[in-house]
């Protein structure tokens, strides 16, 4: 992106509050175990502890203390008390815990050194925002975080409509589970074969049947696909022996709520759930590039703004601050690399103010001081990603959506 911040005022293109959690809480884990990896320390006495959902604190305080009974006979001092002190900082913070979260529980402790050579303590723990399946205990010279990267995998769930003529089939696809939601058979009848006035009322009530078969398709889809009034999957796949597909999703029938997720369209042998399991094969290119498709549609729904000159937008820092600060913003769009750091600043006086400065202009020391050449006290420092990501809810009305894009 051009702009180092953009927000689209208005265009349409929100993902709504759901989207916009799972955006942020992404970002946040990518920036953790970006930091994570890099930190080193000396010996072995930095902790990486990974606890699945439903094992128990009582188990993983025995482990904890089994280990320190080990850690306690390493030859090395100043090792083994770096050791025993990680340890006893693990069993601390899990005495904060009565039990696993419902997503589980992530620990890392330890003594890292910073790049200035001096030894820094760092003790992290957090409930992921999903399940992690991961059950970990390592001490080592550095954090082990490969579990955390499957955090980041896609995990969007996708409806499938697997439509031919003897029924219809509905279901989900979501990682590598498949589930079928309702499946219903139905009789049409074949093509008739004499002329005449039979011939031509057999055709219309051949139609006629066939109509009421994609209508009872497009009114299931609704149920299974919309709750409360949102779509459940982040896309949908059509897929038929026969030409059913295709005139379900050109149905005025078909919700345009589900029309408007439709990836793709595909020509499968069977029905049923060979045809289901024959459908994730042939639509596996497809699902692949959702999320690029989707950040795609979402620049180029921003740039449509632009080039219609519609006045709903706005980039640059400050004035995506002002939008922010009048609510008007409906979809913020940030690069996820974005280097600009934000402070908070006070005089002598107690006035305070924020500026929002790019590495280059740090080294200005006249940003942190008054008209008059005073020093201005730093009272805070945060990278103006992350204070999106730690202030959206409070910036945003209630349904809009931020993304924070790797471009």
């Amino acid at each position: 992106m051009a702009a180092e911040a953009s927000s689209a005022v208005g265009a349409g293109v929100g993902a709504g509050e759901d989207s916009a959690d799972r955006n942020v809480e992404m970002w946040k884990i990518k920036k953790l175990i970006k930091s994570l990896e890099l930190a080193r320390g000396n010996g072995t006495s930095m902790i990486s502890l990974i606890i699945p959902p439903r094992d128990q604190v009582a188990r993983v305080q025995k482990m904890l203390a089994d280990e320190y009974g080990t850690a306690s006979n390493i030859k090395s001092r100043v090792n083994r008390l770096s050791v025993l002190g990680a340890i006893t900082s693990v069993q601390g913070r899990l005495k904060l815990y009565n039990k696993v979260p419902p997503n589980g529980l992530v620990m890392y402790c330890g003594t890292i050194v910073t790049d200035e050579g001096k030894e820094k303590k760092v003790n992290i723990d957090f409930e992921p925002f999903k399940p992690i399946n991961t059950s970990l205990y390592l001490c080592d010279n550095k954090f082990h975080t490969e579990a955390l990267q499957g955090l980041l995998a896609d995990d969007n769930k996708f409806g499938f409509i697997i439509m031919d003529g003897n029924g219809c089939l509905f279901g989900t696809l979501q990682g590598n589970t498949r589930e079928v939601l309702h499946k219903f058979t139905v009789d049409l009848p074949k093509k008739h074969g004499r002329g005449g006035q039979s011939a031509l009322r057999f055709a219309r009530l051949r139609m006629e049947k066939r109509h009421n078969y994609v209508r009872k398709v497009a009114e299931i889809a609704v149920e299974m696909f919309i709750k409360n009034d949102k779509v459940t999957v982040a896309g949908l796949i059509l897929a038929g022996s026969a030409d059913f597909k295709t005139e379900l999703g050109q149905s005025d029938m078909f919700d345009q709520r589900l029309q408007a997720k439709l990836i793709k369209t595909v020509d499968i042998s069977y029905g049923g759930e060979n045809g289901f399991n024959q459908a994730i094969e042939l639509a596996a290119d497809a699902l692949a590039n959702v999320k690029f498709i989707q950040e795609k549609k979402l620049i180029g729904g921003y740039f449509e703004e632009i080039s219609q000159d519609t006045g709903k937008y706005v980039f640059g820092v400050a004035d995506t601050l002002q939008a922010l600060e009048m609510g008007a913003v409906e979809t913020l769009i940030c690069w996820e690399n974005l280097d600009i750091v934000r402070y908070k600043l006070k005089s002598s006086t107690g006035e305070e103010k924020v500026i929002h400065l790019r590495p280059d202009e740090e080294k200005d020391k006249s940003h942190f001081q008054d008209k008059d050449g005073q020093d201005l006290e730093i009272v805070e420092t945060m990278a103006l990603l992350e204070w999106f990501a730690n202030n959206y809810k409070d910036e945003f009305e209630e349904g809009n959506d931020i993304d924070l894009d790797d471009y």
